[in-house]
């Protein structure tokens, strides 16, 4: 029979070794550890963010380059989101944000589009000024809905 010893360690050092990697995973999967840490802060004001939350991705031609870090009303009764961006991305001062949906019922991010007609790059503490709010499904239906019963049935 082995010694106990050396079993009892065998067995104590797989399971440290399995709650180390639930414990890595969990703060990947957690949003604890993003590309925007430690990076440029900036903010957006929407007329509707929908379904926007905290900690959705910030995104640069499909590539996540940042995280949202909240969302707030302001005075002006517009949304506020408030989002980092990683120090090496470099923004133009005419960057265009919106409020995207991943697919059809998909979670929603904040997408980036540099439009750079503008010289200059966003610094910390900036406002994004060009916004576009959230496109709501439920709204478009509503409007197709409401516009057939408005015409009624051709004849």
């Amino acid at each position: 029979m082995r010694n106990s010893k050396a079993r009892d360690f065998t067995v104590g050092f797989f399971v440290l070794v399995g709650l180390g990697a639930i414990a890595y995973l969990s703060f990947r999967i957690g949003g604890l550890n993003h590309p925007g840490r430690g990076g440029i802060h900036l903010f957006a004001k929407f007329d509707s963010v929908a379904d926007l939350r905290p900690q959705a991705p910030v995104q640069l031609a499909g590539v996540t380059v940042g995280q949202i870090t909240s969302i707030s009303l302001g005075d002006d009764y517009r949304a506020r989101v408030d989002f980092i961006v990683g120090r090496d991305v470099k923004l133009p001062v005419d960057t265009e944000a919106s409020v995207v949906t991943a697919g059809l019922l998909g979670d929603r991010y904040l997408a980036l589009d540099p439009i750079g007609s503008e010289e200059g790059f966003l610094k910390d503490g900036d406002e994004i000024a060009y916004t576009q709010k959230a496109l709501v499904l439920e709204n478009l239906v509503g409007k197709f809905l409401t516009n057939v019963e408005d015409k009624g049935p051709e004849k």
